[in-house]
């Protein structure tokens, strides 16, 4: 078991730590690094998940990879991912309720901003709950939210990554 999650296990946490990391850094620069987050993690979620499969297959696998088992890597691999970036994010909104405070003004003053957009496209009701959602709103709910946009392009290019990179051992000999 440890020969297919050992690389899962690498690359997971690598790529947890560099997105806890990367809103740290931008929560120094922007009041909200929330959506700045979210971009990197599209970028750095493919990029770990490619990592994990690539080394998986060419250094433990001995150059074969089932889908299944590129699935499988992906899986832990982006599930790590995920874990490791909300905790951190939650740890660092936890420790920082004026960091929480500016990322809930700013969301509302978005949420304001867009008011009439909104209302026409979902109607009142829709984004009254939306506001109240948002004042209730706390520091779990934004890391939650992060590493839930980790998870997701997370299947996709485990989907597509294990379906490139797959080369099965022939049954002949």
């Amino acid at each position: 078991m440890t020969k297919y999650f050992k690389t899962a296990y690498q690359f997971g946490a690598l790529g947890g730590l560099l997105s806890g990391i990367s809103f740290y850094v931008l929560s120094l620069f922007h009041s909200d690094p929330t959506n700045l987050n979210l971009v990197f993690g599209y970028l750095i979620t493919p990029f770990t998940v490619f990592l994990a499969i690539k080394f998986f297959k060419d250094y433990s696998n001995e150059g074969y990879l089932s889908f299944s088992e590129g699935m499988s890597v992906g899986a832990v691999s982006f599930v790590l991912l995920a874990l490791l970036s909300t905790g951190i994010i939650w740890g660092v909104l936890g420790s920082s309720s004026s960091l929480f405070s500016a990322i809930q003004t700013s969301k509302s003053a978005v949420l304001e901003q867009n008011k009439e957009l909104i209302i026409s496209q979902v109607g009142q009701e829709s984004f009254e709950v939306t506001q109240t959602n948002l004042q209730s709103m706390t520091p779990w709910d934004v890391a939650l939210n992060d590493g839930i946009w980790k998870i997701l392009p997370g299947m996709f290019f485990s989907i597509l990554i294990s379906t490139i990179l797959r080369k099965n051992k022939s049954s002949s000999t």
